[in-house]
């Protein structure tokens, strides 16, 4: 063959024609096959292959080939450092050899055949930073492809991009074949030791979150379907988004309506609706002109900049996914999840929405911190969640019995008769323990009788009923920054006037402690441009420097629950304090609030109490310049280890290096509390320290007497706290302090 055979421009012209005609092929495969055909065609290649990436499994698998054993399609694996293709993704770059078989990374695999082609060429295959895959082509002739043929490869690969992760969604990889990693025997993954995210005990069939979340559109089920079907898919799907919206709205009143408000508009936007019809009407079939309508949406989204509109194509996707399962009458959801176990690499707060609002029984997590907001979400919720960074999890198979003891973060996978037994023991002294909740004291008083307050931490509306059962006597922390997370813009003061009626209305006569918004880090607004720029979000535009940059929503936020607390014990609170000024600037905000709310003669809290949580290193130095200005503190146990000890609490990597009981940590505490203490300042522990049975003798010795903590760990605490005398634990509190290493520290704590 010559090289100058080669008929370059028309191959992209061709590929161009391909990508637009992609919806009429009736598989991804078909349209891989042709891509191949025509690729070695035109390059007059003897071989052409595409590998696709999955992210499940971090592997690329061979998916079409022209020149080589198709036998082996889907069966051809190699992780991103194995071979010279997965050297062309791993390193993001074209690779050309000449003698392919003599470099060093050169992968064999038998019965492929690629041997006596020598000459090599592969180019990654990307759409912006997301790995799709690899296209190679490959020759007998030595020093077969040139420069010219690297450029001609990368402008195929980069139009086929789109259109393959489009196919990708749309089309699926043929989940349970090819694009799980199969376990050659159930043996393979018994035990997985991980963390504990939320708590629980679930004993359920498991189903896996494949990254791609794509549609699974078997051909062999597809029916001929008429307009009056797609209608009344559409109107099926309607009904279902209301149903869950209805069911979830006792349990997140405060958030419900904003969930699936996004698809039910989309369904009565006549646009949307119409581009189908049309298509139809013109003789495609229903479930093509669906998958051809989103596709159209997500390129649209792709390019452009806006982050809250590129936000709603999540929205296109889940909304087509669920007409397209009702038009042919299956869940073309691979992740139906109802009464099961979730195996996720992560999720996203309106993640965790979703599936709670389907029913999951608990969720396991590839990633994230256990102090994330996800985590917090879903003890709310009473979701068990556990992570563990074990990439195997991916791979087992859908209704694989899984067995989650979220108390201590114990996973296993076809647990034996005998842990089945165990766990059912485990979950009697649940319910006992369960029980013992009826036993608890309105107050709490250590063995000597000293009085602690126990007080909870609420995320949702619906905690409220469960810190009135465990008897908490206020409420030491509520986040008021989930009804921002899940909408799709900021919400107005009318409707945060709503939420925060209600939470005072749910805990009448008891004080109410509402921190101001605290976003950026792990929680961020999807519609808020500036958190997606942020390389280091942790360090970045969050909490109160937010507000205070844009106090026309801090405003709104801070008159909302002005008029909301009237006549009750409010407390505003300030996260993320790190200087006197910072405070000084947002407490005069809520007195500025205070003037136009009396000059508009409406009804409002005249008399907040106003403090500040103790999360950032530089206040230490300042405390006593802040307990002139601040009338509380509130110790933000997981952001203070976090920033004093510069260890991001949602990076498993450095998991091991996020200690509590750092000599730096416990001795901050006394400081605080001391200060607070010689200026009359009240102080309270939040965070998770706050329901760890081992810190409680040392924050008692110290002199922590507040504690505000997750509604369910009451229980727990209050025994602990009254199996305490004061002397003693001033004593266990002397003895810590002195030390200085953190080995004697743990034997001294009980720390394993």
């Amino acid at each position: 063959m010559q090289n100058s055979d080669k008929d370059n421009i028309k191959l992209i012209c061709d590929i161009s024609e391909l990508s637009n005609l992609f919806t009429d092929s009736n598989s991804l495969e078909n349209f891989l096959s042709k891509t191949v055909e025509m690729v070695a065609s035109h390059m007059k290649a003897d071989v052409c292959s595409i590998y696709l990436y999955s992210d499940g499994t971090q592997e690329l698998i061979l998916k079409a080939t022209m020149g080589l054993n198709q036998g082996l399609i889907g069966n051809v694996k190699m992780n991103v450092d194995e071979g010279l293709t997965g050297l062309a993704l791993k390193e993001l770059r074209p690779i050309c050899e000449r003698n392919a078989s003599r470099n060093p990374n050169f992968k064999y695999f038998p019965d492929l055949g690629e041997e006596i082609y020598e000459s090599f060429l592969a180019v990654p295959i990307l759409r912006g930073t997301n790995k799709v895959g690899v296209m190679v082509i490959q020759n007998s002739e030595k020093n077969y492809f040139k420069e010219g043929d690297v450029t001609v490869l990368q402008a195929i690969t980069s139009q086929l991009a789109n259109t393959i992760e489009m196919a990708r969604f749309l089309l699926s990889l043929d989940e349970d074949r090819q694009q799980k990693k199969v376990i050659k025997e159930e043996g393979d993954l018994k035990f997985v030791k991980g963390r504990v995210g939320s708590p629980g005990f679930v004993f359920a069939e498991a189903v896996v979150l494949l990254e791609s979340n794509s549609l699974w559109l078997n051909q062999a089920v597809v029916q001929e379907h008429t307009v009056d079907d797609f209608y009344k898919a559409l109107k099926d799907s309607e009904h279902q988004l209301e149903d869950m919206q209805t069911q979830i709205e006792e349990t997140l009143a405060d958030i419900a309506s904003f969930i699936f408000n996004a698809q039910i508009l989309m369904l009565k936007d006549s646009i949307f609706v119409n581009a189908m019809v049309d298509k139809i009407k013109k003789g495609i079939k229903p479930h093509a002109a669906i998958i051809e309508v989103a596709g159209n949406y997500l390129k649209k989204f792709d390019n452009i900049a806006d982050e809250y509109l590129k936000d709603r194509s999540q929205d296109v996707k889940d909304i087509c996914r669920r007409i397209l399962s009702n038009l042919i009458g299956f869940d073309v959801n691979a992740t139906n999840c109802e009464g099961r176990i979730l195996i996720a690499k992560e999720l996203s707060a309106g993640d965790v929405l979703k599936y709670s609002s389907e029913k999951v029984k608990g969720i396991i997590l590839l990633s994230g911190g256990v102090t994330s907001h996800v985590c917090i979400l879903a003890s709310s919720l009473q979701l068990p969640v556990i992570i563990a960074d074990e990439p195997r999890l991916m791979s087992i198979r859908n209704n694989t019995r899984v067995l989650m003891d979220a108390e201590i973060g114990n996973l296993y996978i076809n647990p034996t008769d005998d842990i089945i037994e165990s766990f059912r023991e485990k979950q009697k002294l649940l319910k006992t323990s369960a029980e013992i909740s009826s036993e608890l004291k309105e107050k709490t008083f250590t063995a000597d009788g000293s009085q602690v307050h126990l007080l909870a931490n609420i995320n949702l509306l619906g905690d409220l009923k469960i810190a009135k059962h465990y008897k908490a006597e206020g409420v030491g922390l509520y986040r008021t920054e989930f009804p921002f997370i899940v909408r799709k813009d900021f919400p107005s003061e009318e409707e945060q006037l709503v939420v925060y009626k209600k939470l005072f209305e749910g805990m009448p006569g008891k004080e109410m402690t509402i921190r101001t918004l605290d976003i950026g880090g792990d929680k961020v607004l999807s519609y808020f441009q500036e958190h997606s720029r942020e390389k280091n979000p942790f360090m970045g535009m969050r909490s109160v420097r937010f507000s205070l940059r844009h106090k026309d929503i801090f405003a709104q936020q801070i008159r909302a629950i002005l008029r909301a607390s009237v006549g009750a014990d409010v407390k505003i609170m300030f996260p993320m304090i790190s200087s006197v000024d910072e405070f000084v600037e947002a407490k005069q905000l809520v007195l500025n609030c205070v003037s136009e709310l009396r000059s508009s003669g409406a009804e409002f809290q005249v008399n907040p109490t106003i403090g500040m949580m103790i999360e950032m290193p530089s206040v230490m130095e300042i405390l006593e310049e802040l307990a002139n200005y601040s009338d509380f503190f509130s110790i933000g146990t997981n952001d203070f280890v976090q920033y004093m000890l510069a260890v991001d609490r949602t990076n498993e990597r450095v998991a091991d290096m996020y200690l509590s009981h750092h000599p730096s940590i416990l001795r901050a505490i006394k400081k605080v509390v001391d200060v607070s203490a010689k200026y009359g300042k009240e102080v309270s522990v939040c965070g998770e320290m706050a329901h760890e049975e081992k810190y409680i003798r040392y924050l008692l010795g110290i002199g922590v007497r507040r504690f505000s903590l997750s509604p369910s760990y009451i229980p727990k605490i209050q025994r602990a706290i009254m199996n305490v005398q004061i002397k003693d634990a001033e004593a266990f509190a002397k003895e810590i302090l002195s030390m200085d290493k953190l080995t004697d520290i743990s034997k001294k704590i009980g720390i394993s």
